[in-house]
């Protein structure tokens, strides 16, 4: 079996996204997300300019081989753009691969290791009162797991709060990024206070998940370990900023609330001190932006070594085609801690056909041959790209910060 042929679409139903689809002398074609939020045009450039042209006449099962030309032939390494555009690659071919076996995915990553997977889903509202509203609505969907984040009073912007009436979606059409406004003290007065009210309304059993999305310090981000240890929380994600991976330390020492961090990471280089250390509990790199399945088995396999499980991003920012790819993934791992779960509107699952499922809770890859993902080219083209910018983030003295 040798590749015949490579095409991109990039369409924007609903928000966008990039796909690359690969096909065979044998018929067969498999899916790739390239989808990097912000900078898709960017993606697409790189892989129909770089990429596309070496693919002709390869043979699909040598995942291995043309994983390390294309991350090694270039010289310049790494980085989003680069290991977004390899990993599109690299999911389009497992799953002409697992096609071709007439076999789900996960047969190939090892079988299954659990019958389903736990997912957490987003609650969230401008304040403690509407969010502690969102949480009943999501527990009565049957999620076992979520995600909360809230308004925090006297701050203009707080992360992952929608507007009213609307669901929460960072990327913005027809404008510049929008600059927010952020105060780090009045946050960590209230964070604490948000989480005594959900346990008090809620209870005990349910899992609870805090994103700080990097706006902390590692002495503020152990102050708040610290001060949100009596309400359990499942994890705290991205207390800060992991650019320097030592900073973690220091919040390893003075909490024991679990951590998870790396939806912005995009190689084992970039977190390697965070598992050998065990200064996290969760690693989240995305099976589309940390260079595809095959990198992503042996970061797997390290961190197992050191007690790290998995949290894979899962926001709608990637499309079904990694939601797929990730829950094959998440069944056949045994050190699968979690996966993200923010559902894609009724347009994009109509583009994007999926075997996958939700029920209780938990979500279920589907036994369909490969990824299990389609492509409706014809209605995806209705949906032509649409620039979008994710904000910008200041202090309230107009410093930048991170958002």
């Amino acid at each position: 079996m040798k590749i015949t042929g490579a095409k991109l679409i990039v369409c924007s139903p609903g928000r966008n996204f990039v796909t690359l689809k690969l096909t065979t002398d044998e018929g067969i074609y498999g899916l790739g997300d390239a989808t990097l939020n912000g900078r898709e045009k960017a993606v697409a450039t790189y892989l129909e300019e770089y990429c596309l042209p070496s693919l002709t006449g390869r043979d699909p099962f040598d995942t291995e081989d043309t994983w390390q030309y294309f991350y090694r032939s270039p010289y310049w390494k790494r980085g989003p753009v680069t290991m977004t555009a390899i990993a599109a690659i690299d999911m389009a071919l497992w799953d002409i691969k697992a096609k071709a076996l007439k076999v789900p995915l996960y047969k190939l990553l090892g079988g299954k290791t659990r019958e389903k997977i736990l997912v957490y889903c987003h609650a969230n509202g401008r304040n403690a009162g509407e969010a502690l509203d969102d949480v009943g609505r999501h527990m009565e969907l049957g999620y076992k797991a979520i995600r909360v984040q809230s308004g925090v009073p006297g701050v203009r912007d707080s992360y992952g709060v929608p507007r009213h009436g609307e669901k929460y979606e960072p990327a913005l059409r027809d404008q510049l990024p929008k600059e927010g406004r952020w105060d780090t003290e009045k946050y960590l007065r209230f964070a604490p206070t948000l989480f005594d009210e959900i346990r008090s309304a809620y209870g005990e059993d349910l899992h609870l998940l805090h994103d700080v999305h990097h706006r902390l310090k590692p002495v503020e981000a152990a102050r708040l370990g610290k001060e949100l240890e009596p309400f359990r929380l499942f994890w705290i994600e991205d207390a800060i900023p992991a650019d320097l991976q030592e900073g973690f330390r220091l919040i390893r020492h003075h909490t024991v609330t679990p951590l998870a961090v790396g939806e912005v990471f995009n190689s084992v280089h970039d977190c390697h001190t965070l598992i050998t250390e065990q200064l996290i509990d969760y690693i989240r790199m995305t099976i589309v932006h940390g260079g595809g399945i095959t990198p992503l088995l042996k970061l797997a396999n390290l961190a197992a070594l050191y007690h790290v499980r998995t949290g894979f991003h899962g926001a709608t920012d990637l499309s079904p085609v990694t939601m797929a790819a990730a829950l094959h993934f998440d069944l056949a791992i045994h050190n699968f801690g979690i996966q993200e779960h923010m559902p894609h509107s009724e347009l994009t699952d109509e583009v994007f056909p999926h075997a996958y499922s939700y029920k209780d809770g938990y979500m279920y890859p589907g036994d369909a041959p490969g990824l299990g993902v389609d492509l409706n080219e014809e209605l995806a083209a209705k949906y032509p790209y649409e620039r979008a910018w994710l904000p910008a983030n200041r202090l309230e003295d107009g410093t930048m910060w991170d958002w």
